[in-house]
């Protein structure tokens, strides 16, 4: 189980006009199926990214539904006009009340889904929404660094230390240990040309909720 979803659970689209049913671990729905709502890939017809997206929504809670759509967002799959055009023949769909928030709250900036579940973390505990991919310019006007999350106003910015950006960060012949020094003289780097304070967040800091909110308040606060 991922997000409390059933990943057990196969969901599809019957195109037979006929009402859904659910054995075997598979749960048919019965929907309208237009011209361009399918794909073919690896010879077999899929829903589209964008109305599978959507469609996610329905059977989702908002977080998992913001990490699935920023992803086909970030990779462009889909885009937000694309997104909003789907809505509209979804609007009257049942289970589509998570849809719109997710939309709303969808940034194709959010690159990872331990970014999500940061920004998501600021929605729902009412935190300060922060920037994302906040760009730092050195003195010549050229991209210094980019921070995950920044209140400008505030002097402060976070980055979200997940697993995979330090494997993406490893260069040929490096260890970790090496990568976090240089994470240390990045954030060193920036909060001396900024003089700005910066706050790091882990999977497990998120999954405190609450806890980790007030910490974040309290950062902000200072």
């Amino acid at each position: 189980m991922e997000f409390g979803l059933d990943l057990r659970r196969v969901h599809i689209t019957r195109h037979d006009g006929r009402a859904g049913r659910r054995e075997a671990g598979v749960v048919q729905h019965c929907g309208e199926i237009l011209d361009g709502d399918l794909v073919r890939r690896h010879g077999l017809s899929l829903m589209s990214p964008t109305r599978s997206a959507l469609e996610f929504t329905t059977i989702s809670g908002v977080e998992a539904g913001l990490v699935q759509v920023n992803h086909l967002l970030h990779t462009g799959q889909t885009d937000p006009r694309q997104l909003a055009q789907m809505q509209e023949r979804l609007n009257l769909w049942p289970s589509t009340l998570n849809t719109d928030l997710v939309l709303r709250l969808a940034d194709r900036k959010l690159e990872s889904v331990l970014e999500c579940r940061f920004f998501f973390l600021c929605f729902r505990y009412s935190v300060p929404m922060p920037i994302p991919q906040f760009e730092i310019f050195d003195e010549r006007g050229q991209v210094a660094a980019r921070l995950d999350f920044a209140w400008p106003a505030l002097g402060k910015w976070a980055e979200c230390d997940g697993n995979v950006k330090y494997e993406k960060l490893l260069r040929p012949g490096e260890r970790a240990s090496d990568v976090v020094l240089r994470e240390k003289r990045r954030e060193a780097m920036i909060c001396e040309a900024t003089g700005w304070s910066c706050a790091r967040f882990d999977n497990d800091d998120i999954n405190w909720g609450q806890h980790t909110a007030d910490r974040l308040k309290a950062f902000l606060a200072k």
